[in-house]
């Protein structure tokens, strides 16, 4: 990555030339050495017109392997190679010019025509912290088999053939594909022109809010759920209305169809599994969002089902309802059950209209051919893939059993991850957690807790972890009467260092 030193100032007054403009690489500045003297005297500078001392110019190191000495010796046919005249010294920087004027720099944001409603917003990410537990990110925990990572190769490989020519812009074969693997959860025949892929589920939202969204129009949600939803509308200039839960955490149709009647919203987002926590909305809920949405004609209901591989048995997928409800958009990514997180796959289905509204602001060739070959390979594994699904689901449900024993209260999970509490002080046990090499989320919901399903050996490690933390300071479990999940109230993120996006 290079930087460009740019100083440019006007000229002098009554006359002049301004100061010539710098481009240098940034690279290139850090490795020329600089002579304290030369810099306070520039007239104590070298020519730089003036022939090099060869004795003081070091010979690079060669591109590539060394060359033998046959290759470029007497009778071998070929010149020696040249060597590299010394880089010239990089003029300094003026402080002010004739005039007197300052030169102009960037320091930071502030120093930047950023956007008023950015300022001040923190980027996305939860805490990347190298230690032997990580249950923070929501991932899969099952790395792809050596077979599986020989057929990527294979699809990397033969992408790679044709990597001078754009991908396929529509991504037919990709979305093909797609659809019929979502035929069977779907319930019916899924057609090509109902699905829509893009770079991970994030990016399929922000492209609903561009279509859909923008200055002048809402969007929203029912907190506390995944907020990349509020921030990717904030970044799209939309507005942003975050409605509550109940105080367990429920969400019926009576709450949503009110928000839709008040707003009015051209984007409402619905989380089934909810993230974080973890349980599917019923059908008859999204239903009801879709109806009164059609009835006020005012935007579209959005389902975020990335986490919709590990529902339990009989609860059914936003899916089913998309042949009578043309306002429904479903999301989904590869991410987590396909174990994917690294290719960056995300995906809708909704009506032909929609997807035609996602080509209007995607940027051309968005999907490499490199993620669609990785993505179809994994599509064509799809059994061995999902395989894992039902491992991750059996350490889901032991943390749901073995967490009550610790005298903790959980909400019932249809997701990989399963939210935990009653905490009087929910950062200190996430603190004592990763003192113990266990790394959990603090999503600043007040004395709850998220911790992903992982490996065996995680699970076990994680319980025995909070089991140390709880026994040494007993007072962190909530002492009063045991509630629903969410009874001792949902209040908004308190702005800690722990408080960050959901993901």
């Amino acid at each position: 990555m290079t930087n460009d030193i740019d100083a440019v100032e006007d000229a002098a007054e009554g006359g002049g030339t301004p100061t010539e403009v710098i481009s240098v690489p940034m690279e290139v500045i850090s490795a020329v050495p600089v002579d304290p003297a030369t810099a306070a005297d520039p007239a104590a500078a070298p020519d730089p017109a003036a022939a090099p001392d060869p004795a003081a110019v070091a010979a690079p190191a060669p591109l590539g392997p060394p060359v033998p000495p046959s290759a470029s010796g007497p009778g071998s046919g070929s010149a020696a190679v040249p060597a590299v005249p010394a880089v010239p010294a990089v003029p300094a920087v003026p402080a002010a010019s004739a005039g007197g004027r300052a030169a102009r720099r960037v320091v930071g944001l502030d120093d930047l025509p950023l956007r008023d409603d950015l300022r001040g917003l923190s980027p996305y990410g939860a805490p990347q912290i190298d230690v032997p537990v990580r249950l923070n990110t929501n991932e899969n925990p099952h790395a792809p088999s050596a077979g599986l990572v020989d057929a990527l190769g294979k699809a990397a490989t033969l992408a790679a053939t044709e990597a001078n020519r754009y991908p396929d812009r529509e991504a037919e074969a990709l979305r093909a594909d797609l659809a019929y693997y979502l035929t069977p959860d779907a319930g019916f025949g899924v057609h090509t022109a109902q699905v829509w892929a893009a770079n991970g589920s994030n990016e399929v939202i922000q492209q609903l809010c561009q279509a859909f969204g923008g200055p002048g129009r809402l969007a929203v949600g029912f907190e506390p759920s995944y907020s990349m939803h509020r921030l990717i509308a904030q970044a799209t200039a939309t507005g942003w209305a975050g409605e509550q839960r109940a105080a367990d955490f429920t969400l019926d149709a009576e709450r949503v169809t009110s928000a839709i009647r008040r707003h009015r919203p051209a984007l409402l987002f619905l989380c089934s599994p909810n993230n974080p926590t973890a349980t599917a909305l019923g059908m008859d809920v999204i239903a009801a969002a879709c109806e009164v949405m059609d009835e006020v004609g005012s935007g579209v209901v959005v389902v975020d089902e990335a986490y919709a591989e590990f529902r339990r048995a009989g609860v059914p997928s936003a899916l089913t309802l998309l042949p009578e409800q043309p306002r429904l958009v479903v999301t989904r990514t590869m991410s987590k059950a396909f174990a994917l997180a690294g290719a960056r796959v995300g995906y809708l289905a909704a009506h032909p209209a929609v997807v035609d509204a996602m080509a209007l602001v995607r940027l051309p060739y968005h999907l490499s051919s490199f993620t669609q070959a990785v993505a179809r390979t994994a599509l064509a594994h799809a059994d061995e893939l999902l395989g894992t699904v039902d491992a991750v689901k059996a350490q889901r449900d032991l943390l749901v059993r073995s967490l009550p024993e610790l005298g903790c209260e959980v909400a019932p999970s249809d997701a990989n991850f399963v939210l935990f509490g009653r905490f009087t002080d929910q950062r200190a046990v996430w603190q004592g957690l990763l003192d113990a090499g266990v790394l959990v989320r603090d999503l600043g919901l007040d004395g709850w807790l998220r911790v992903t399903a992982g490996l065996p050996a995680e699970t076990d490690a994680f319980l025995g972890a909070l089991r140390a933390v709880l026994a040494a300071r007993p007072a962190l479990l909530n002492s009063g009467p045991a509630g629903p999940p969410g009874s001792s109230g949902v209040p908004a993120p308190s702005g800690g260092p722990h408080d960050l996006a959901a993901g």
